[in-house]
């Protein structure tokens, strides 16, 4: 079995699919490195995060998902080196949870690692990521509570580094809780440096060229993507929802824009200004091992000016609607042409030549196509 294990559980928002896209794409390197990143594919963490924190809809789900948690157990089990799961979903987990968490493990050697940022980037980028995700809540009714389900993602209690600690720290002393503060002017590879060194391997040698940073929208566009979600039907499924509304739509269409910054209501950057101050607190009053300065987990006592989300017109979000009809006609006229252009292709070789988004897209059509025929 594996010497110890190191349970990366977010913060949400704070690199962390930049951080698991270096860690599935070099899985082999870190093998070799002693490191097991355990599972057959890289929802599997997620699928496993939903096993401990009972979420419901895991009933219903297929088996392959249901046994994810027991599967990456059972690697852990008859591997050698160190272990090593990530998923930002942990952090919502109950302390009961954490606990059973932490018990199935097949080493009483588990580190935990929080992965944490300035409350105030943090709560903006998460609204906008909740959006990609279906969301239809406007900004000044987002983050208004503390959620005691298990279940809330975006809500503070995943999203407030002090509340996590709390329930985690039940579960593993904080001698063994790694937070790793986010730099906001350090180079885009120094979280991934400073992760490594917390796990335990070399950093160097490593291919960081897949992994890419999850870029904000800008206001006008955030608010267009709130209305579209709020006039979908059927878009409920989890993979519905990553390929067609958070890829294609928000992270290939959207975001390229490059949008106006925003800010939260005046009250909510007052919160997330308390819940830094908070954090930084809790931090000193027990042996948390903090890797990096505590002082980027503070708001800053001045920010620069940005526009509020209520401040978008129809008229602002129309102009991103109709730019948005014009650029998905052009991505069916693409397909439609490329299928021209491959007399006698198969309809999964037209599909490996698209770029992107519309590439999934056309795939999940086409598997659909071939069910129904």
């Amino acid at each position: 079995m594996v010497a110890r294990v190191f349970v990366h559980v977010g913060l949400p928002k704070t690199a962390t699919s930049y951080l698991q896209t270096i860690l599935w794409s070099q899985r082999d390197a870190l093998r070799e490195r002693g490191v097991v990143v355990p599972g057959s594919e890289r929802r599997d963490h997620l699928w496993a995060s939903r096993t401990v924190r009972h979420d419901p809809a895991q009933r219903r789900a297929p088996e392959h998902h249901r046994t994810a948690w027991r599967r990456l157990v059972e690697e852990l089990g008859t591997s050698d080196g160190t272990g090593l799961v990530s998923h930002e979903f942990f952090a919502a987990a109950s302390a009961d949870q954490a606990r059973a968490m932490v018990a199935e493990l097949p080493t009483d050697d588990v580190h935990l690692v929080v992965t944490a940022r300035e409350p105030l980037g943090l709560f903006t980028a998460s609204w906008q990521e909740s959006l990609k995700n279906g969301a239809t809540t406007p900004m000044p009714d987002y983050g208004r509570d503390e959620s005691p389900k298990p279940t809330a993602i975006w809500n503070w209690r995943t999203l407030d580094l002090r509340l996590v600690l709390e329930r985690w720290s039940q579960a593993v002393p904080p001698e063994r809780i790694h937070v790793v503060v986010l730099d906001p002017g350090a180079p885009r590879d120094d979280v991934w440096r400073r992760f490594a060194d917390v796990v335990g391997f070399s950093p160097d040698g490593i291919d960081l060229s897949g992994s890419f940073p999850n870029t904000s929208m800008g206001v006008a566009e955030a608010e267009t993507l709130r209305r579209v979600n709020g006039s979908l039907e059927g878009f409920r499924s989890a993979f519905d929802r990553g390929v067609y509304i958070r890829t294609f739509l928000a992270d290939e269409r959207l975001v390229p824009r490059r949008g106006e910054r925003f800010w939260p209501e005046p009250d909510q950057v007052a919160d997330c200004r308390r819940r830094g101050e908070a954090a930084v607190a809790h931090l000193r009053s027990a042996p948390y091992d903090v890797v990096g300065d505590l002082d980027h987990l503070r708001v800053p006592d001045e920010l620069e000016e940005r526009r509020l989300t209520g401040s978008v017109t129809d008229a602002e979000v129309a102009g991103v609607a109709v730019d948005l009809v014009a650029t998905m006609l052009g991505d069916v006229r693409t397909l439609r042409r490329r299928q021209a252009r491959t007399p006698g292709a198969t309809g999964s070789r037209v599909v490996r030549r698209l770029p992107g988004g519309l590439r999934r897209l056309a795939g999940r059509a086409l598997r659909v196509g071939r069910r129904r025929g």
